[in-house]
C-alpha cells in the first residue's frame, strides 16, 4: 500500500468533511500504518501547527464515534505548507519525498488543468497517482484536454477520477442484487421493466455554495457524473469480472449505447427550474437568485430532470429518468426499477393491482421491494412491502476510496474515455438549454419541485 497522500485543497470543506474523516476510518480499521504520512497544502497561510490544529477540530466534529487515539494519530501524520497549485516549484516541494505519493486535487474543477501541468513537472516518483474529484472536466471539449494532459503525466492506471457515490453500500448492491440472484437476472430487461427513476432530491438549499454551484447547477453538478454513473450500473450487461477493465468496458458500453437527444426530444423529455422563496423545515429560505454569491445572469437550474433509452438490445423501450434538485420538500435518494403489469388478474378480485417497484434507498442505505398482495378481504388486492436494512459498511464511502487509491485498485474510478462518453450524452441538453429552448421554470423552496404540467 502506498504510504504518502499530498491532498492539494486541504483546508477545504472536502478535506474536512470526508478525507479526513475517511482516513480516520481506514487507520480505526487497521489498513493505515504507522509509516503513513499526509502532505496538505492550501492557499491558507499556515504552519504546520496550525493545520494541526484545524484538521483535530474537523475530525472531532465529523468523525468523533472513532477513539481519539486514531484521529490524533492522522493529525500526528500530518504537515502542511501554504502552495499555489499552479506554481511547478511550489507544487513539487508539496509532493517531494521517498517513494510515490497519491495527488489529491480536492480542488475546484477549473483548477485541474493548472494543477495537473504543474504536477507534470514535479518530478514525481515512479508508480505515483493523481485523483481528481467530479465533474471531470466542465464540458467535453474541456474534458478531452484534461485528459490529454493526465495522459502526458502518468498512464491512465495511475489516474483516479474518483465518485464517492461509486462506493457507497447501496449502489455496490445494485450489481450484487441483480447479478447474483437468480430470480432476477432473467427478468432484468425492457420486457419486464418499464422505466427507472434514478433520483437524488435534497431539502438542502444552496448552503453558502455558491462558488463552485453557480457556476455548475444541478445538470452538471449531479446528472452528468453521480446520476449517470448509476444508470450505468444498473443497465450494464453482466461483466466478465469486477475488475477494473471488465467493470468498465460495460459501463462504458451502456453510455454508448445512449439515444442521441435532438432538440426535439429535450423540448419534451428534459426539466430545469430553480427554487423561489418558501419554508423549509419551519424556515424562511431565500430564492435562489436572493443567495449570497447568485449571478442572476447565469440562470443556473437547481432541479434538472433527464429521460434517456439506451439502443441495445436488453433495454430498448425501457425509460432511464434521471433527475435531481434541491430545496425541496423531502429527501429522495434512490434508484427505483418500476416493473411492467402482470399480463392477467384473475377475475372476481377487486382494488388494484400495483405494479411491482425494487428501489435501492441510497441515503438511507435500504432495500425495498413493493409487491401486491391479498388485504383483509380474501378477494382485494393491498399493497405490500418489503424492507431489507444494510449493515454499516466497514469503511465510509471516502474511507473506500482513498484504501482503493492507496491500494491501486482502479475499479471504482472513472476510466478517460468513460468521462468523455459522459459529457457527449449530455452536451446536446447543455446546449439546448443555453439557447432556451427549455423554460426554466420555477418551484417554491419546500415544495415537491416544478409541476408535471411544466415540462
Amino acid at each position: 500500500m502506498m504510504e504518502r497522500l499530498a491532498i492539494f485543497g486541504a483546508t477545504g470543506d472536502l478535506t474536512a468533511r470526508y478525507l479526513l474523516p475517511g482516513l480516520a476510518a481506514l487507520r480505526a480499521a487497521g489498513h493505515l500504518g504507522d509509516s503513513f504520512q499526509l502532505a496538505g497544502a492550501g492557499r491558507h497561510d499556515w504552519d504546520t501547527a496550525e493545520f494541526r490544529c484545524w484538521a483535530g477540530a474537523q475530525l472531532d466534529r465529523h468523525a468523533g464515534e472513532l477513539p481519539a487515539s486514531v484521529r490524533d494519530t492522522v493529525v500526528a501524520a500530518s504537515h502542511y505548507r501554504r502552495a499555489d497549485v499552479s506554481d511547478p516549484a511550489e507544487v513539487a516541494a508539496v509532493v517531494a519525498g521517498d517513494g510515490p505519493v497519491a495527488a489529491y486535487l480536492a480542488l475546484p474543477p477549473a483548477v485541474f488543468p493548472a494543477a495537473v501541468s504543474a504536477l507534470s513537472e514535479a518530478d514525481l516518483a515512479p508508480g505515483s497517482r493523481i485523483v481528481l474529484e467530479k465533474p471531470f472536466g466542465e464540458d467535453l471539449d474541456s474534458a478531452v484536454e484534461l485528459n490529454r494532459l493526465l495522459a502526458d503525466l502518468m498512464p491512465e492506471q495511475a489516474v483516479f477520477r474518483v465518485d464517492h457515490f461509486l462506493a457507497m453500500t447501496t449502489v455496490q448492491n445494485v450489481l450484487g442484487t441483480r447479478l447474483a440472484n437468480r430470480m432476477l437476472e432473467p427478468v432484468w430487461n425492457a420486457a419486464h421493466i418499464a422505466e427507472v427513476d434514478i433520483t437524488w432530491d435534497e431539502s438542502l438549499a444552496l448552503e453558502g455554495r455558491a462558488g463552485y454551484y453557480d457556476g455548475a447547477g444541478a445538470l452538471k453538478d449531479m446528472v452528468q457524473n453521480h446520476l449517470l454513473q448509476l444508470l450505468c450500473l444498473v443497465a450494464m450487461e453482466p461483466p466478465i469480472s469486477l475488475g477494473e477493465r471488465d467493470l468498465r468496458d460495460r459501463k462504458l458500453d451502456v453510455l454508448r449505447s445512449v439515444q442521441p437527444l435532438t432538440d426535439a426530444d429535450i423540448v419534451h423529455r428534459t426539466r430545469r427550474a430553480r427554487y423561489t422563496a418558501g419554508r423549509l423545515d419551519g424556515r424562511e429560505v431565500p430564492a435562489y437568485t436572493g443567495e449570497a454569491g447568485v449571478d442572476t445572469a447565469r440562470r443556473t437550474e437547481t432541479f434538472a430532470e433527464v429521460e434517456l433509452e439506451l439502443d441495445n438490445w436488453r433495454w430498448a423501450g425501457t425509460i432511464f429518468r434521471l433527475r435531481s434538485g434541491k430545496a425541496l420538500r423531502r429527501d429522495r435518494k434512490e434508484v427505483a426499477v418500476h416493473f411492467r403489469h402482470v399480463p392477467h388478474l384473475p377475475l372476481g378480485h377487486s382494488g388494484e393491482a400495483l405494479p411491482n417497484v425494487l428501489r435501492f434507498g441510497l441515503d438511507p442505505e435500504d432495500v425495498t421491494l413493493d409487491l401486491t398482495g391479498i388485504g383483509a378481504s380474501a378477494h382485494t388486492f393491498a399493497p405490500l412491502t418489503l424492507t431489507a436494512r444494510i449493515d454499516p459498511p466497514e469503511l465510509p464511502a471516502y474511507g473506500r476510496l482513498l484504501l482503493d487509491v492507496l491500494d491501486g485498485n482502479a475499479a471504482l474510478s472513472i476510466r478517460g474515455d468513460e468521462a468523455e462518453e459522459a459529457w457527449r450524452v449530455l452536451t446536446p441538453v447543455l446546449s439546448a438549454w443555453a439557447k432556451d429552448l427549455v423554460p426554466l421554470d420555477e418551484y417554491p423552496a419546500g415544495s415537491d419541485g416544478p409541476a408535471e404540467g411544466t415540462r
